[in-house]
């Protein structure tokens, strides 16, 4: 149940005549009062007799009966309540409870004999109601409405409670500030998925993940399409920006600004520059055919030591790691092929609520992984096939770990919202992972499923000699065979099987993962240099012979070595 307490009005008539609308989109059904301040106000929704005159005319009383000087220029108070989607609805009476429990928690009328503001409370959707009230209390004073919406949330967690509804994860005062109503009907209007002040957040996101100097994040900024005005103090040094998108205007034809403070807490020019001041700018890295790739790997690398930081650095450590980890994934996406885009767009968008809490972050320990979203946004967009989709894989398996490792220490430091919203992510990046994983991975299954028996016996004993209390799980998996040709891989590469398991295996735990084996096979080819994308072959085309430029063991290829250079059997 979430409760919005809008800006202070000057209009009670206006609002009231809105609420008992058709709506923008003629989706008010039904509008009649479901509780006010003493229980017999008019309802000009279900009463034919009452005009939305008297009922205004009821709530301003109070105001009006002051001295014009004395009344408060901004007198309207404004509130919705609604459910979460998938709740039940609420009987009238129900939310008449609501209604009156929303008005005692913020001050507006407290009851117990105190003075109150009068209120009524208009319902015209099933989900949610709106209360209106006025700002001056039947005795002339001013409501204690000090901190309302905070109130008003906590005692929306105890009626989500009782009423057997869905339990919001309570707040701290470091989300993003939400779009209002206004700008909602406006985005619906316009046909945008999300506000323009939503769409703003995630653009200036991903334009500052990498970024290292006020120049490169205005240009980025520009090259995004926005529309930038600078905060220049007298003597020439930059305070701040907002931005704005070309075709959001207001009713005089005027781009819409938000300043970045506006958009997150942590979008403000100065919390920006904290991620770059520790920061050693080091130049882009070179384009070439390989580049998404190799920036893949090497993000996956700088993800695999930051899990270990978030698992057991000291809080400020970790936090810096969390926010960077934002930043690869704001890169990820931004970067992505289209069959991943979406399910990494959608993790970026519910991760970064997971970014921010009260525990600052120490920066400077996050480097490398800054420097692997530099290299994810100038490595440029990936192909959704060959090396570049297995290394797009490679990385999402990696950034899964971190992002659950981050949902497990927001929840041991009661961050109840950045938790929820680092678990959701991890579900985009399991959807994810799916899609880019699934061709790769075929590909080494094929392969595992042809290796001689006595190479399969061979890394198999390896398998129970390197992680004895998970070998069986691991060689009943379907994904055993994929993880075979992997080890037979390696093993061209000069590395032994039963080693290199024992090293990444120890690294990282494994009980939680999905697929323990599909996990490995990642962790390997990473670890030992090994092409991700093996049989390209294979992807174009099933059933292709031509051979491969990729390693290929000699029992996996039915030769022997017995006696001399190998030699077909």
């Amino acid at each position: 149940m979430i409760p919005s307490i809008n800006p202070p009005g000057d209009r009670t008539l206006g609002l009231l005549s809105y609420l008992y609308g058709p709506g923008k989109r003629e989706e008010h059904l039904d509008p009649h009062l479901v509780a006010s301040f003493d229980g017999m106000a008019p309802d000009p929704g279900r009463d034919p007799n009452a005009t939305l005159k008297a009922l205004q005319q009821l709530l301003d009383q109070p105001v009006q009966a002051l001295p014009e000087h004395a009344r408060p220029a901004k007198h309207v108070w404004h509130t919705s309540v609604r459910t979460a989607p998938g709740d039940r609805p609420l009987s009238d009476e129900e939310w008449a409870e609501v209604a009156h429990r929303i008005v005692a928690a913020t001050g507006i009328d407290p009851g117990e004999g105190q003075p109150g503001c009068r209120w009524a409370a208009v319902r015209h959707a099933d989900d949610h109601i709106h209360i209106v009230a006025t700002l001056v209390c039947e005795d002339g004073t001013r409501p204690d409405d000090f901190r309302s919406g905070k109130r008003a949330q906590a005692e929306a967690r105890l009626i989500e409670k009782e009423l057997g509804l869905h339990q919001v994860a309570p707040g701290d005062g470091t989300a993003a500030q939400r779009p209002t109503s206004a700008e909602r009907h406006k985005a619906d209007r316009q046909g945008r998925e999300r506000t323009a002040r939503e769409e703003l957040r995630e653009t200036v996101r991903r334009t500052v993940a990498g970024a290292t100097s006020d120049e490169e994040f205005f240009d980025r900024l520009a090259a995004a399409g926005l529309l930038v005005k600078k905060r220049v103090a007298p003597s020439g040094d930059l305070l701040g920006y907002k931005v704005a998108l070309p075709d959001d205007r207001n009713k005089d034809g005027e781009p819409v600004y938000y300043p970045g403070a506006r958009l997150a807490p942590d979008l403000s020019l100065p919390r920006i520059r904290e991620r770059w001041s520790m920061d050693q700018p080091e130049p882009p890295p070179p384009a070439g055919p390989m580049a998404p790739a190799a920036a893949r790997r090497r993000a996956a690398a700088a993800l695999s030591d930051a899990v270990l930081v978030v698992h057991s650095g000291e809080d400020a450590v970790a936090a810096a790691h969390i926010t960077a980890a934002g930043e690869i994934l704001d890169a990820l996406a931004k970067t992505s092929a289209a069959h991943t885009r979406y399910q990494l767009r959608e993790a970026a968008w519910a991760f970064e609520r997971a970014t921010r809490s009260h525990i600052r972050s120490a920066r400077g320990h996050d480097q490398a992984l800054r420097q692997a979203a530099r290299e994810l946004v100038y490595g440029g967009p990936a192909l959704g096939r060959g090396e570049d989709g297995a290394t797009t894989a490679m990385a999402i398996d990696m950034l899964f770990f971190l992002v659950t490792a981050a949902a497990h220490w927001h929840a041991r430091k009661g961050h109840a919202q950045q938790a929820e919203a680092a678990h959701r992510a991890a579900e985009h990046l399991r959807v994810a992972y799916q899609v880019a994983a699934e061709q790769p991975l075929a590909v080494l299954h094929r392969r595992g499923r042809n290796l001689a028996r006595s190479l399969l016996e061979r890394q198999a004993a390896a398998v129970r000699a390197a992680m004895p209390e998970l070998a069986d799980q691991v060689l009943a998996e379907p994904g055993w065979p994929s993880l075979a040709a992997t080890l037979a891989d390696a093993e061209v590469a000069g590395h032994t099987s039963a080693d290199l398991l024992a090293d990444v295996a120890g690294r990282r735990e494994l009980s939680t993962a999905e697929s323990i084996s599909n996990v490995l096979v990642w962790r390997v080819r990473r670890m030992a240099n090994l092409p991700a994308d093996l049989y390209p072959e294979y992807v174009a085309g099933a059933g292709a012979k031509r051979e491969s430029a990729a390693p290929r063991t000699a029992e996996a290829l039915g030769m022997s070595t017995a006696n001399g250079p190998l030699r077909r059997r």
